[in-house]
């Protein structure tokens, strides 16, 4: 049975459910994506202020951060976070057929992942553990951080750079379900890996010199000139997908993936482009691996620079650290999900869903969601489930910048199932 503490959270969450249902639609609908949560993060503040807290706007130097805390006494202080970032190119009205939210388009921001229900939860979770604690008596603090720009691995490494975790006797890390078997369990062993993301920066800043002109500034529409910037990122795109398949050794579940950026192009004139970038963001389960990865990449960049007349420039989006293990902490955060007991989905809610598999031409089930969505699984069986295509050497797999928290306090990475719609056989429903 749940102690009288833990009932009066439970009963806390219990009362605030229409709250917070209302408070994760409107960041739902802010939808703003890495770097851009402005209304995102004063709506926490605003929020967590009115609820008590000290708050510290854009901590550790960045806009759409923030810290918050509050005290009980002199005791353990339990860190929790919210995301918030949105995700691009996937905007989604709350509807249950296709439809972009009001005036936008498809490529705008959506929550998807959804760092809205993320965010929102651990407010949730954050205020019923307050009033327990007042209720209670039980002394010790609460820190509560928004972290902005987790598609990019942006704010955590950097809070932990400057002791924002440091001191903490636990932290909380919690994600919505979102690939089995990690759903309704804890992490064990096998915690998230590394993460490397760079722009590489290409700059074509003396087209006249690539050709044997004589004089310094070429007149003629037809001069020689450099190939420049767009040319040395199709290069460097070109010769980095070639290479893909001796970057590392083919296995450790590793990615990398590229976006062209858009920059310096104000015109489609017979000038050589003189700004091009373009961004990579690699996965892997060590550090080692991702250094790998950015030496192959760094001799990819001079070569396609060497190639076009230009120079070139590396500048870092995030490092995020592999994840530790912390089975204290672990076990802990188990315990109490068995005492809570797996996520219920009522009637209403299965009613949408069969809404959304009738709208894609699809038969309606009984049950349209998914059986694992309301089962509870141990750790170690999901870490066991985890590990099996995975080689004994191989300690982390996939990435979040959870994992640099791990480095600074007892971390228990958690989930907790979001609806996710059963299949027939043949049956694959759009991303």
């Amino acid at each position: 049975m749940p102690s009288t503490a833990q009932a009066t959270a439970l009963n806390h969450v219990e009362q605030s459910a229409e709250d917070l249902s209302k408070a994760c639609q409107t960041i739902f609908n802010f939808g703003e994506t890495a770097w851009r949560e402005y209304e995102s993060a004063a709506w926490y503040v605003k929020r967590l202020r009115e609820e008590g807290f000290a708050v510290e706007e854009g901590s550790a130097g960045m806009p759409t951060a923030f810290c918050a805390d509050w005290s009980n006494g002199d005791g353990p202080i339990i860190g929790m976070y919210a995301e918030y970032d949105a995700v691009p190119g996937n905007c989604q009205a709350a509807t249950t057929d296709r439809a972009p939210r009001d005036g936008l388009g498809y490529q705008a921001g959506g929550h998807t992942d959804p760092h809205s229900g993320l965010g929102i939860a651990g407010l949730g979770g954050l205020l019923a553990t307050k009033a327990a604690m007042e209720k209670h008596g039980i002394k010790g603090g609460l820190r509560f951080t928004g972290e902005p720009a987790e598609k990019v691995r942006g704010s955590k490494p950097i809070h932990a750079a400057a002791g924002y975790y440091d001191g903490l006797a636990a932290i909380l890390s919690f994600h919505p379900f979102y690939m089995l078997p990690m759903c309704n369990t804890v992490r064990w062993d096998t915690h998230c890996g590394a993460a490397y993301s760079m722009v590489y920066r290409f700059l074509c800043d003396a087209p006249e010199k690539w050709g044997t002109t004589d004089t310094p500034i070429p007149q003629s529409h037809s001069a020689v000139r450099a190939p420049g910037a767009n040319d040395a990122l199709n290069m460097m795109y070109l010769a980095s997908k070639s290479l893909r398949d001796n970057m590392l050794p083919h296995q450790g579940g590793w990615s990398i993936s590229e976006a062209i950026l858009t920059a310096g192009q104000a015109t489609a004139d017979n000038l050589p482009a003189g700004l091009a970038e373009i961004q990579y963001m690699m996965r892997t389960p060590d550090i080692a691996m991702a250094e790998q990865i950015t030496a192959v990449l760094d001799r990819n960049a001079q070569a396609a620079a060497d190639m076009t007349g230009c120079r070139w420039e590396k500048h870092w989006v995030c490092k995020s650290r592999p994840g530790l293990a912390n089975h204290a902490i672990a076990r802990t955060v188990w315990e109490t999900m068995v005492e809570v007991g797996p996520p219920i989905w009522d009637d209403g809610a299965k009613a949408i869903a069969r809404e959304m598999q009738k709208n894609l031409g699809l038969a309606p089930m009984e049950d349209p969601f998914i059986p694992e969505m309301s089962r509870l699984i141990d750790p170690e069986a999901a870490e066991a489930i985890l590990r099996h295509d995975l080689p004994p050497s191989q300690t982390n797999s996939t990435s979040d910048d959870y994992t640099d928290m791990t480095w600074h306090a007892p971390t228990a990475r958690f989930y907790v199932a979001r609806p996710a719609l059963a299949a027939a056989s043949g049956v694959t429903y759009p991303s």
